[in-house]
């Protein structure tokens, strides 16, 4: 009897009136931002070949479509400039109405703890800045965690005023990001977390794209298992990903990394598998803004952090995606979550206002290795973007090792020479290689006279 019911409730179900009635996911909801200026995606269910129609308060414009023989309908709303606010109909055999619904930036936001962190994890910043978080042009999404063995259409979930109670909940980086857009813009903002902490980035791109690459699946079949959360490809991808995909938004922030430390060999190619696999599924070149993982000790053989944070310094020449490098940005490196988020969400902030936005403002993008030269038993070291000149923090540079042909490193001596550096040790006569912060724990004090630090680097690869 139970097996014949398991066969007869799906064809129950379509039939009910519950099944029949028109109904959105909800990501589409009351209280929402949507893109401005934009060709917005809202779609949903209905009964097949129902006819749906859509009307919204900024426009006299009716736009109707039929679901699929699946039920599935979608339409395309033009949005104006940014404001609000206004209400979405959606009409078939039953009615929806969205109400309160801005339109403005919306940005998603994802990654581990470093980007999941929030007031209620003890991010001082987010407790100190609560009381004063009552703002209406800002509001939240949060996806809830969960995994799933094929792509999902929907997720629980409701967008959330900015208030007290409920920014402690959200994301300090998420959060910070979008009050300086609003500030800067004036325009609302729309923030969506989907993050996990101690997830690797394998879970966030689809299966297929790191089962058809031998490099990718081997490395991700080394990734331990553990209790809390999932390591295994695709399996939050599905669950938290994918269901927001077309909703339309302006970009993408990324904070991850700590897990692919073990696997940093892969991880420039797989972060840039999955940054295009995302851009794929929302038909867009999203510009993707991400931070670099911040000084740790990892307790292994003390550069691994560094070369994963050397894999993040390749990924960021890929188009559209711009580096934050912290490396000041931290109090304690024997803990992997630095309590500055604020600082953080404002690097982001200032690489998306600079690049998305074509808004100018402070330099946004700290200064790489360019290229070197040996003169003597001194190499030179270029850098690259230096607006002004380089200044060092606290006393001489401090970071700096150099090799010789034996290839042993040994501490050394740097002076900054207006845009340069000069490297050398009374030690090594005749230096064939440099080093700069390349060690997990490593906290340069070497930065542009616009305050942003310079970067790690290698000239032994």
């Amino acid at each position: 009897m139970r097996s014949l019911l398991r066969l007869l409730l799906p064809g129950v179900l379509a039939f009910s009136p519950l099944a029949a009635a028109v109904r959105v996911p909800s990501i589409l909801g009351s209280h929402m931002v949507l893109q401005q200026r934009s060709s917005v995606p809202v779609w949903g269910w209905a009964n097949a070949a129902e006819t749906v129609v859509v009307t919204t308060s900024w426009s006299t414009n009716i736009v109707q479509a039929t679901a699929s023989n699946g039920g599935r309908w979608n339409v395309n709303l033009q949005t104006p400039e940014a404001g609000g606010p206004h209400s979405i109909r959606i009409k078939a055999g039953n009615e929806i109405v969205l109400d309160d619904v801005l339109i403005g930036e919306v940005w998603l936001c994802s990654g581990q703890s470093n980007m999941e962190w929030s007031g209620e994890f003890g991010v001082r910043q987010s407790r100190e800045e609560a009381p004063g978080a009552t703002n209406n042009l800002i509001r939240f999404f949060h996806v809830p965690k969960a995994t799933a063995e094929a792509p999902q259409d929907h997720v629980d979930g409701r967008w959330i005023v900015c208030n007290p109670e409920d920014m402690q909940r959200f994301s300090a980086i998420g959060y910070f990001f979008g009050k300086r857009i609003h500030e800067r813009l004036n325009a609302p903002v729309g923030m969506i977390n989907s993050s996990w902490g101690g997830t690797p980035a394998e879970v966030w791109t689809p299966r297929e794209v790191v089962e058809t690459a031998p490099d990718l699946r081997a490395a991700a079949a080394e990734l331990k298992p553990y209790a809390w959360w999932p390591h295994q490809p695709g399996l939050a991808y599905n669950a938290m990903i994918h269901p927001l995909v077309p909703f339309r938004i302006a970009g993408v922030l990324w904070y991850q990394g700590e897990s692919n430390v073990p696997t940093h060999a892969t991880y420039r190619k797989l972060f840039t598998y999955m940054i295009d696999a995302w851009r794929a599924a929302w038909k867009s070149e999203l510009p993707v803004y991400f931070v670099q993982i911040a000084p740790y000790t990892y307790g292994d053989d003390h550069i691994r952090g560094a070369l994963l944070r050397e894999a993040q310094t390749l990924a960021a020449n890929h188009p559209r995606t711009g580096m934050a490098v912290i490396s000041d940005l931290v109090d304690n490196v024997k803990d992997i979550h630095p309590q500055l988020k604020r600082e953080v969400a404002e690097r982001l902030a200032a690489m998306a206002l600079a690049d998305t936005y074509g808004i100018a403002g402070p330099q946004s993008r700290s200064p790489s290795y360019r290229g070197h030269r040996i003169e003597g038993n001194t190499v030179i070291v270029d850098l690259d973007p230096i607006p002004t000149t380089l200044v060092a923090r606290g006393g001489p540079p401090k970071e700096f090792q150099i090799a010789g042909a034996d290839g042993k490193f040994v501490p050394a001596e740097a002076v900054i020479d207006g845009k340069t550096v000069r490297v050398s040790s009374a030690s090594v006569a005749q230096p064939t290689a440099v080093r700069f912060g390349f060690r997990n724990d490593s906290i340069p004090n070497l930065f542009t006279a616009e305050g942003l630090p310079v970067n790690l680097f290698r000239t032994d690869r």
